[in-house]
């Protein structure tokens, strides 16, 4: 089994060819069952989550499953700042100088870019939703049965505040479902409704930090021959032109109308992160590098050798909503040998 996902893993960058990243996912999903074992187990999602302080007193919710897994949301940002698998191994990235004091994102985990993703706009980098406070929502709008059925999960919502709306005069809901699945993988669904009296536009990214054992081990498969905006370049629009995206210097692109499937490859450990959307038609791939990690002072000199960012993302065309209209964002990661 492991040498049929290696070999799908391998082919999912060909253009078109995404039945090869369909039998990738049914080959993990199988891999998984197997290795669970009894697929009748029951689990309650009730006694599966507890409610937690950090250090600074900020609330966290921590999701686990049958076999050991575990997934961490921060209240702060509705961040998931920590995913282990059921071997207790962290598989996101998060900075050792990362404090998590409000009102700064934690440097690591998945943040929520939310009314604005960058600088594309007229607000802070990355928006305001990652610096504030959520609140749980214990009566959340029903979602279809794949998204709960078995799983370890919590429902936060934020609304903006007098401060928010000063800077960006819109009144919506954001609500984020995070779930951890019995074979672990991880799942964070968003929905965005307009509650104004007029549209609004926004866009959005699941700023997601992997941990890899060393960028230059790391392959990125899946957007070859894609249209991408480079940061570096004035966001001027090359298309991709290697087999795999691979790492030697800095990277900031935004790949444009890509597939519902990507591929992470990490060579060292072994260990393939398949990324699944809906609703995100853009993935945003950073590295900072070694000159820009030493000019931010929440990240170690070396940190960027750990980490790799490959987002499921909104940001080329902004998603537009007339009042009483709602968006729905979806990002699967799931991890398989290779």
């Amino acid at each position: 089994s492991v040498h049929k996902i290696n070999k799908a893993a391998n082919i999912v960058h060909k253009k078109g060819d995404m039945s090869s990243c369909s039998n990738l996912v049914t080959l993990v999903i199988t891999t998984q069952k197997r290795k669970m074992g009894h697929p009748g187990a029951v689990w309650d999602s009730k006694i599966s989550t507890e409610r937690v302080k950090d250090l600074n007193g900020i609330d966290q919710i921590v999701l686990r499953n049958s076999q050991g897994a575990s997934a961490k949301v921060s209240l702060l940002g509705g961040q998931v700042i920590s995913w282990r698998n059921d071997r207790g191994e962290e598989l996101l990235f998060a900075s050792h100088k990362a404090n998590g004091k409000a009102p700064k994102a934690i440097r690591g985990g998945i943040p929520i870019c939310f009314p604005q993703f960058g600088s594309c706009g007229s607000l802070e980098q990355h928006s305001f939703a990652r610096n504030k406070i959520w609140s749980v929502d214990d009566n959340p709008p029903s979602l279809p049965a794949k998204d709960s059925s078995g799983k370890s999960f919590v429902d936060l919502l934020l609304k903006p505040s007098e401060e928010d709306l000063k800077c960006w005069p819109h009144s919506f809901e954001l609500r984020l479902r995070v779930c951890l699945g019995a074979d672990g993988n991880l799942t964070l669904i968003s929905r965005v409704r307009n509650i104004n009296a007029k549209p609004f536009s926004f866009s959005f990214a699941y700023h997601s930090y992997l941990s890899v054992s060393d960028i230059s081990e790391v392959r990125v498969e899946g957007l070859e021959t894609m249209d991408y905006l480079d940061n570096l370049c004035q966001k001027e629009q090359f298309t991709e032109q290697g087999d795999a995206i691979t790492f030697e210097a800095e990277i900031e692109r935004v790949y444009i109308g890509s597939p519902s499937c990507v591929a992470v490859l990490d060579h060292e450990r072994k260990r393939t992160f398949v990324l699944r959307k809906e609703g995100l038609p853009d993935v945003v791939v950073w590295n900072p590098w070694e000159k820009k990690s030493k000019s931010m002072a929440d990240l170690g000199d070396d940190e960027y050798r750990q980490m790799v960012c490959v987002d499921g993302a909104v940001v080329e065309k902004p998603v537009t909503l007339k009042p009483g209209e709602e968006w729905k964002g979806r990002l699967e990661i799931i991890v398989v040998p290779s």
